[in-house]
């Protein structure tokens, strides 16, 4: 599992180490990936959209999740799992 924030790398280490994350987040603070995968219009979003996309073993998405709602989606994606 990969995760991916537009905050510093100090705010993601506390978020991972707050929450007990398992991985850690990469930082995305200009945007690009964001912007790249729908997530921002613009590199001064403020609050990028809560996506998610899971790959297949190709590199190939197999599932996009255009709204998250983080309280479920970790079952959600385990379900969508092979």
């Amino acid at each position: 599992m990969l995760g991916i924030s537009c905050d510093t790398p100090a705010e993601n280490r506390a978020f991972r180490d707050k929450f007990g994350f398992p991985y850690d987040l990469l930082c995305d603070e200009d945007r690009a990936v964001s912007m790249a995968y729908g997530a921002a219009d613009t590199a001064d979003a403020k609050y990028p959209a809560r996506i998610s996309y899971l790959i297949d073993p190709e590199g190939r998405i197999a599932k996009v999740y255009a709204k998250v709602t983080p309280a479920d989606h970790p079952d959600e994606v385990l379900k969508d799992l092979p």
